[in-house]
């Protein structure tokens, strides 16, 4: 017996996610006058911004040589043709007044003398990361956002678990079906709704993402009628802290400005792992070097490798990675004196509900931002530092573009055909389904792995009413990896973050996003037909 709705909230926007896109929006549509009600399952700060390591990449015109222009073409390589350019033109083009207002906030970055300091990650071509804390960043930025949140400004439900958006009959979202801290279910009105969820890292045994990342935006969107793409490219990150054989959850980031100050990757035998594989090394595109390291420890059996970063001394790695170095020391490893073991781990979706650089989607009153988007910025592979920059930018002009559709006559409250009670979905075991998405899912694709996937997801799902947090989670992590494993062997080539075994070529023809809509019945599917390998 499912349970109906117990109470009920009303707003003009409700967002649900409190990382950078969230924060970001929730403040912005403060400033235009409109109520708003933040949704989160997990306490403020629990969400994945402030594991942000690396920096935000911004142009700000101080850095001789470099330009707007040259960040658009470093993303569109690093996206490997799938990169939207006019999206990724303006999103980056409006980096620098984003992060001008973050300072606003109090934001404090580091410096050099009088200026920013900065650093370079793979894929850039100049150095324009900068960065806070040395290798904090998404603390600071979480911490300034939600200090400029708190007192009453940006009223917050903690604890409170999204379920799915509540819809009149013509499909507009009207609302918010949530679960509070104690599964008492309740209805939040709004006619408008922003996922700011982030990322699916969950997915898999081991990734750098916080124990939240269970793709629930993916799935509120696809059960709201909206599109997704490019979900087969979930970004590796080259260099997570290898703490073990079996190491499973969130796994320590060794950010890629480690390797932007000199660091090197070597193999067991102190061979070097990127030497001739890119003209740019060990400062490669993300999917090169995640590759590379793939291809290299399965040449010698081997589980990891290491990252070599002792030209720097114990003070410089101190001062400049001082996170990195508390979860070195934790394991034993003084990254001063020996190489640090890494391996590549599960990082960032590339791919997401399909949106404008304004954040709508294909449903009225549904808004998305952050890494539960896909704005076209990030393409076949996410260019490193890219992603707070996209959270400040498209949070800020999605609650632009929630007040003016409001403005428009958009009516306060929709009319709702009814109050639904808590649905029922399709949950997998996550221990199995992340064991099988590891397996055949992840850096190394094939048709029959593939399916193999499907299979398994088919006969251990269980139809389940949707009644707990866990509940919640293990069904949208059930959805988007159908959702996922459908577009991935669609795509047969092999492309950025997607590598496909069998179809190891880099295709023009396939050079399009792939979008994934739910059927009648719930099952994902490819809209249009997959195209005929050799087609002109």
């Amino acid at each position: 017996m499912t349970a109906n709705p117990h109470w009920e909230a009303s707003a003009d926007l409700v967002v649900v996610g409190t990382g950078v896109a969230g924060l970001t929006a929730a403040l912005r549509a403060r400033e235009l006058g409109l109520s708003v009600l933040v949704v989160t399952k997990d306490a403020a700060d629990g969400g994945n911004t402030r594991w942000a390591q690396g920096g935000v990449a911004v142009v700000l015109g101080d850095v001789e040589a470099d330009s707007v222009a040259r960040h658009v073409d470093d993303t569109l390589v690093a996206g490997v043709g799938l990169c939207d350019p006019v999206a990724t033109s303006r999103i980056i083009g409006a980096g620098p007044a984003a992060v001008a207002r973050l300072w606003g906030l109090g934001a404090e970055f580091d410096r050099e003398g009088d200026r920013l300091a900065r650093t370079r990650e793979g894929g850039h071509t100049a150095f324009r990361v900068v960065h806070a804390g040395g290798d904090a960043t998404g603390a600071e930025v979480e911490r300034a956002l939600l200090a400029a949140s708190r007192d009453g400004r940006v009223p917050m439900l903690e604890h409170h678990t999204a379920v799915d958006t509540l819809r009149t009959p013509a499909g507009e979202v009207a609302g918010l079906l949530v679960l509070d801290a104690n599964g008492v279910p309740g209805i939040l009105v709004a006619p408008a709704v922003l996922l700011a969820t982030g990322g699916l890292g969950q997915l898999y045994q081991a990734t750098s993402n916080p124990s939240v990342a269970t793709a629930d935006g993916i799935a509120i969107a696809l059960r709201s009628g909206a599109p997704v793409a490019d979900l087969e490219f979930v970004q590796f990150h080259p260099t997570v802290l290898f703490t073990g054989s079996g190491a499973r959850g969130r796994c320590p980031l060794v950010t890629e400005a480690v390797r932007g100050e000199g660091a090197v990757l070597v193999d067991a035998r102190g061979d070097r792992v990127m030497a001739g594989v890119h003209p740019q090394e060990d400062l490669a595109p993300r999917d090169v070097v995640s590759a590379a390291i793939t291809r290299r420890m399965a040449a010698l059996g081997d589980d990891h490798v290491y990252l070599d970063a002792t030209h720097l001394s114990a003070a410089e790695f101190r001062r400049r990675f001082p996170t990195v170095l508390a979860a070195c020391l934790s394991v034993g490893v003084d990254p001063s004196v020996a190489p640090i073991p890494v391996a590549p781990a599960a990082h960032f979706s590339c791919g997401g509900v399909v949106t404008t650089v304004d954040g709508r989607t294909a449903v009225p009153g549904l808004y998305a931002a952050g890494e539960v988007a896909r704005t076209g910025l990030h393409g076949a592979n996410r260019l490193a530092s890219n992603s707070l920059l996209e959270g400040l930018v498209v949070g800020a002009r999605a609650a632009e573009s929630v007040a003016a559709d409001l403005a428009l006559g958009v009516p306060a409250e929709r009319r709702l055909a009814a109050c639904r009670p808590v649905p029922t979905a399709p949950v997998a075991d996550r221990d199995t389904l992340q064991r099988v998405m590891s397996r055949y899912a992840a850096i190394g694709r094939d048709a029959e792995g593939l399916a193999v996937v499907g299979s398994v997801l088919d006969v251990s799902a269980v139809d389940r009413p949707l009644s707990t947090r866990e509940l919640v989670e293990d069904a949208a992590l059930t959805l988007t990896a159908r959702a996922l494993i459908a577009a991935a062997a669609a795509r047969e080539e092999s492309r950025g973050c997607h590598v496909r075994d069998d179809f190891p070529a880099t295709e023009p023809e396939w050079a399009r996003s792939l979008t994934v809509r739910l059927t009648p019945s719930g099952q994902p599917m490819i809209p249009e037909p997959a195209m005929a390998r050799g087609a002109a």
